[in-house]
């Protein structure tokens, strides 16, 4: 076969992963060494928890809230080193700055102080000459404009145009008189300050300085020691063991006590699934046989819960029930798992169970105990079974003959429904062979009139 093969669910196309989870809710096979998987704890576990009707789902989010909780806490932990370093560094970093305690505006206040400061003799100099010329004894510019108001107004009544001139004179006196008095009021408070140049000159220098000493401009200095602080308190909340530890605990309480109900469950499950499996195997050859399952605690928490499971046998009676992987031949898993597919044929969500070949190595009465457990199981879901024995095939509703034949060279198989006489001839053909005798054949109806 060559290129790539494409799959469908329901007009749809479909993955493999897709078809094989839609596959486990529509059949489920059953061969003859597929119940192998009886010594493997995860499914022993799983039987036992669909026996249970034990719903994982909280238990395990428990599980991974915990382990989340727990990992925080170890790289917390192994991180206290570095986390430290970087704190340290931090403290430090912040403890000098905090002598300069730079306010985020006040780069550009302190610089326009500093530079009124430097120049106080030249603004008071300049302010003076200015009221000189604005309010002096000799042609003042107030008293200029003064005057031409005075003019002005004596003629307002003759000229309408001098009204308007007049108001604007009125406005520039007014203004000129302001800020004269704004002059005034700047000269008498405004004197050099020598101490205070002298101070501000060192916090500008002490500004300075640090701005190089961390690679940030002046005005940026004040921003990045605020950030230092809140990135020194965002540290601190990360490296808090104590509230990881008690994140970690409550999580682990949490999961215990999940995992304290799954754990009961499965005790009381337990004996009632071991009971019932004995039962079945009364009948599949294994008479005085018994079937436990055990619970051991684990060293430790898992995802699935506080402890592992183990179905443990013993086939004849007195014989001390030990693990059925080391008890149990390939046949006797069979049966076993037959029993428990009997015991738990309601819990299953698959509708069609296909047996292949799980009768091998067994015969007579046993057989015929086998047949009837798969009609048992087929009352309540169609149930396909691969057989060669007689007494097994006997007790199916419906036959289905699979043959081999040569056509052109080549071989073919075939699938043929038989009824009837055809089905009695089948089931003599079993029992005796390709040669039929009347023997054979009312055996075989006798078989086929007991199936029910």
């Amino acid at each position: 076969m060559q290129g790539k093969s494409r799959a469908w669910i329901n007009g749809g196309p479909a993955t493999v992963t897709q078809l094989r989870s839609v596959g486990e809710q529509l059949l489920d096979i059953h061969g003859q060494h597929a119940w192998q998987s009886l010594t493997r704890p995860e499914a022993v576990r799983t039987l036992l928890d669909g026996y249970a009707q034990i719903e994982l789902g909280e238990l395990t989010q428990a599980w991974q809230h915990w382990r989340h909780a727990q990992e925080a806490l170890e790289q917390a932990t192994a991180a206290q080193d570095g986390l430290q370093r970087e704190r340290d560094r931090l403290q430090w970093q912040i403890g000098e700055v905090d002598k300069l305690a730079p306010g985020l505006s006040e780069w550009q206040e302190i610089n326009t102080e500093h530079a009124r400061l430097s120049n106080a003799q030249a603004l008071l100099d300049a302010g003076q000459a200015a009221l000189e010329k604005l309010d002096g004894e000799d042609l003042a510019a107030i008293q200029l404009v003064n005057a031409a108001l005075e003019a002005m107004q004596a003629q307002q009544e003759v000229e309408p145009e001098f009204k308007a001139l007049n108001e604007i004179l009125s406005s520039s006196l007014a203004q000129l008189e302001d800020c004269a008095h704004t002059l005034r009021t700047y000269l008498r408070k405004t004197d050099p300050d020598p101490q205070r140049l002298t101070e501000v000159d060192e916090r500008l220098s002490s500004w300075m300085a640090l701005a190089r000493r961390y690679k940030r401009t002046p005005d940026e200095l004040a921003g990045t020691w605020a950030g230092w602080k809140d990135e020194l308190v965002k540290l601190d909340a990360s490296s808090d063991l104590g509230q990881l530890q008690a994140s970690a605990k409550a999580a682990l309480k949490a999961y215990e006590t999940t995992a304290a109900v799954v754990t009961k469950q499965r005790q009381k499950a337990a004996p009632k699934l071991a009971k019932a499996v004995s039962l079945v195997m009364q009948g599949l050859g294994m008479a005085g046989g018994s079937f436990e399952v055990q619970l051991e605690k684990l060293p430790q928490a898992a995802q699935f819960g506080l402890e592992a499971v183990q179905f443990l046998m013993a086939g004849h009676p007195g014989a001390t029930p030990r693990a059925v992987s080391k008890v149990a031949s390939g046949g006797e898993l069979s049966r076993i798992a037959l029993a428990i597919a009997v015991t738990t044929s309601q819990l299953g969500a698959a509708q069609t169970l296909i047996f292949d070949e799980v009768d091998a190595g067994i015969g007579g009465a046993v057989a015929e105990t086998v047949g009837r457990l798969m009609k048992q199981l087929g009352a309540d879901r169609q149930v396909m079974a691969v057989t060669h024995l007689p007494q097994v095939a006997a007790c199916a509703d419906h036959h289905l003959l699979v043959a081999k034949q040569m056509h052109n060279g080549q071989t073919q198989s075939s699938v043929l429904a038989v009824q009837g006489e055809q089905r009695v001839a089948e089931i003599a053909r079993m029992l005796g062979g390709e040669r039929l005798s009347g023997t054979t054949q009312a055996h075989a109806r006798e078989l086929l009139d007991n199936r029910n």
